[in-house]
């Protein structure tokens, strides 16, 4: 065999360990990174998990609003990419209680039973002005001592929380999406759905509640969302009397 047939062997040979070398750190990055979201979001293989929806009014079937449809969307991709099912449920069905299985609760309370029921026993920091009269507080949240009033199409909050029930490590979590509009659960859910990495390396499995606007809806759609605050403090305790309020400048 001559020199330069030897050459050609070893770098073919050098070569295709390298070409092992980099699968095998691909992979073992690509599980370690299917892990840890399967840990923030409580998913793991062949995992089962709730979407609970509001019911549409048109009928005594479950049918879901176009836009919470889309936020089931933005939710079913995390749920299939950690390898888990989902089962969709209307609010007023989802008689049970929360730990056994991660839920994904979509909606305002005053048209979603279960996320009242959530934000009472788990965030009766924040208080949600479900009134039907027109006026300026309608829709308001109150959290600890601030009032967020939205602005239809201009400036609309929602929260987005992830919650465990105690601190042992085997319950799963309860992911809420609470906002002023339909449109901004969607919001909340596309901003899950980006930034889950972030939150993950912040949050790790620990519980926390984030306040976002959903800025110039009527013509970005859910697209552009800013993170007000970290809330979770305020809304884990009791609520006390309001002293700010705080709304969309006018142009």
């Amino acid at each position: 065999m001559s020199e330069d047939l030897v050459h050609v062997v070893l770098g073919a040979f050098a070569a295709a360990i390298l070409l092992c070398l980099g699968w095998f750190a691909r992979t073992h990055l690509w599980k370690r990174g299917l892990r840890r979201k399967q840990a923030f979001f409580g998913l793991p293989d062949n995992a089962e998990t709730l979407l609970v929806v509001n019911r549409d009014a048109a009928g005594p079937e479950l049918t879901v609003s176009r836009t919470d449809m889309f936020s089931l969307l933005e939710l079913s991709a995390l749920i299939k990419e950690c390898g888990a099912h989902a089962q969709v449920i209307a609010h007023d069905t989802a008689q049970q209680g929360f730990g056994e299985r991660t839920e994904f609760c979509v909606g305002g309370p005053a048209s979603n039973r279960r996320m009242a029921a959530h934000l009472h026993a788990m965030l009766p920091g924040i208080r949600v002005n479900s009134e039907p009269e027109p006026g300026p507080d309608r829709g308001a949240f109150q959290i600890g001592s601030e009032r967020y009033r939205m602005e239809p199409g201009r400036a609309e909050y929602v929260v987005l929380a992830r919650l465990t029930a105690g601190q042992g490590g085997q319950a799963r979590p309860v992911f809420l999406f609470c906002g002023q509009r339909a449109i901004t659960h969607q919001a909340a859910t596309r901003y899950l759905a980006r930034h889950h990495e972030r939150l993950s390396r912040k949050h790790g499995t620990n519980s926390f509640v984030l306040l976002l606007k959903v800025v110039n809806s009527q013509a970005y759609g859910p697209d552009v969302v800013e993170l007000v605050s970290d809330v979770t403090k305020a809304a884990q305790a009791p609520a006390p009397a309001v002293r700010n309020s705080h709304r969309a400048p006018k142009d």
